[in-house]
């Protein structure tokens, strides 16, 4: 089935007649665009959707909006640390006794500066710490029952920067929002990376998505410069925008479609393994940095020096 997919497929026609019966699902940011879609094509073919967002009403609305009314929504502010320690409780008490897939599919695009709760660059601490913390701290239920699966979004933007390990807070260094992006989205693969290669020996595994090019509310932090910026960084690239259905086609199709040993510890687009490349302006692609399993374990390790929390492969 997986052969015959591409850049136009949607969830629907990955899926096709699928029976997720019995599974339960946690994706964050099910309030707007990829994560409601997402949340939606799971839950009609009968998945027990759970989501993580920071505006319950909204998402509440949203979700009913487009069909999906049975998602179970937790509050959690992925920008703070505290806040992801509340939810990972309460949820791990209250919950169900394991999760089956784990879609980290909320994010944040080019903002201005800023800095979380906790004083990291507001970008990498949102998508990746955010991130990196929410899933080690659920990490036992995907260990509990069947394999387990992490999809985590990743972009084509990640080719604007490779990881800085030594300034991630742009302490030292102007701070540039497509940089800082960049730095970000390059982080949620390497996390993949090293997330599969600790855990595939007990089942788990990780994998980096993305979505492709799609409007939505990611975008909100555009201004003039940015979008500008974008545009010449891609050169005589012609920019092509996908449905939110066709965005979150290679979500579904890592999670629910192709097998662990397929996608594990790789990077993904248009519901497929994307290749391997050294020239930012290729396409479809990943940068060979992003996949570097030695980067992929430093980054790990000041993960963990900056939540404060050491995680361990038992």
């Amino acid at each position: 089935m997986s052969t015959s997919l591409d850049h136009d497929s949607t969830t629907d026609m990955v899926l096709g007649d699928r029976d997720l019966s019995g599974l339960n699902v946690l994706i964050t940011g099910t309030s707007a665009g990829l994560g409601v879609e997402t949340a939606r094509a799971l839950v009609v073919r009968g998945a027990n959707v759970m989501g993580v967002v920071r505006d319950i009403e909204k998402a509440r609305h949203n979700l009913d909006e487009a069909g999906a009314p049975g998602v179970t929504l937790y509050q959690a502010d992925l920008a703070s640390l505290g806040s992801i320690r509340g939810f990972a409780t309460t949820f791990s008490a209250e919950g169900p006794d394991r999760i089956d897939v784990l879609i980290a599919n909320a994010g944040i695009m080019a903002c201005p500066e800023g800095r979380t709760t906790d004083g990291f660059e507001l970008q990498f601490g949102t998508n990746h710490l955010g991130h990196f913390l929410l899933v080690n701290r659920l990490m036992p239920l995907l260990k509990t029952g069947p394999p387990g699966r992490v999809v985590v979004l990743s972009s084509a933007g990640h080719r604007f920067s490779d990881v800085s390990l030594e300034d991630p807070g742009f302490e030292r260094t102007p701070y540039d929002a497509w940089v800082a992006y960049g730095r970000a989205k390059t982080a949620n693969v390497l996390f993949a990376v090293e997330l599969d290669r600790r855990y595939r020996g007990q089942g788990v595994r990780a994998t980096a998505v993305h979505p492709g090019g799609i409007l939505t509310e990611l975008g909100r932090h555009l201004t003039d410069e940015t979008f500008g910026a974008l545009i010449a960084a891609r050169g005589d690239r012609e920019m092509t925008f996908k449905t939110v259905p066709q965005g979150a086609a290679t979500t579904v199709w890592t999670g629910f479609v192709a097998t662990g040993e397929e996608v594990g510890g790789r990077y993904c687009e248009d519901c497929a393994v994307a290749p391997e490349i050294d020239d930012p302006v290729e396409t479809p692609g990943v940068m060979r940095y992003a996949l570097d399993p030695t980067t992929a374990r430093d980054l790990w390790t000041l993960s963990e020096q900056l939540v404060g929390e050491v995680f361990r492969a038992p």
